[in-house]
């Protein structure tokens, strides 16, 4: 987790509170929850026309590199509903989606996931073309193939 806010739209922060509080009765994956929590606490709520092109929200895809093992990964970013590991499609509450949540192209992350403290690097943010304002029309350039 970064010491930075982030940046996310208003229909993401809302739908992600709303997961969160029906969520946090739950003991499973209360500690990755709460850094979620804290990490909407501190998120800069945009509207969709003031996103910038490279922030990553809900529908986004994103290119990452693993700055230990040298791995590259293209997943979108999706709600819980939504995911699906095979075809790259992981959930925001996942602790992958959660340390991608809000960041930017550029940006080094680093996140305690299940098989220990990750850095990965933000290669590449594609947004939807459905966003809407600052961020429609970005198009992504070939990432190649998929690799998990």
């Amino acid at each position: 987790m970064q010491n930075r806010s982030i940046v996310i739209i208003e229909s993401d922060a809302q739908m992600l509170r709303g997961l969160l509080a029906a969520r946090m009765s739950s003991a499973r994956d209360q500690e990755h929850l709460e850094e979620l929590s804290l990490e909407l606490e501190r998120a800069q709520v945009v509207r969709p026309s003031e996103l910038p092109p490279d922030v990553i929200t809900l529908q986004t895809r994103v290119r990452v590199l693993d700055l230990t093992s040298g791995e590259r990964r293209e997943v979108e970013l999706v709600p819980p509903a939504e995911a699906d590991v095979a075809a790259n499609r992981i959930s925001v509450l996942a602790p992958l989606g959660t340390a991608l949540l809000g960041y930017r192209e550029g940006d080094e992350v680093e996140w305690v996931m299940p098989g220990g403290l990750r850095r990965l690097k933000i290669e590449k943010v594609m947004q939807p073309a459905d966003l809407g304002g600052a961020a429609a029309g970005t198009t992504a350039q070939s990432a190649g193939p998929l690799s998990s």
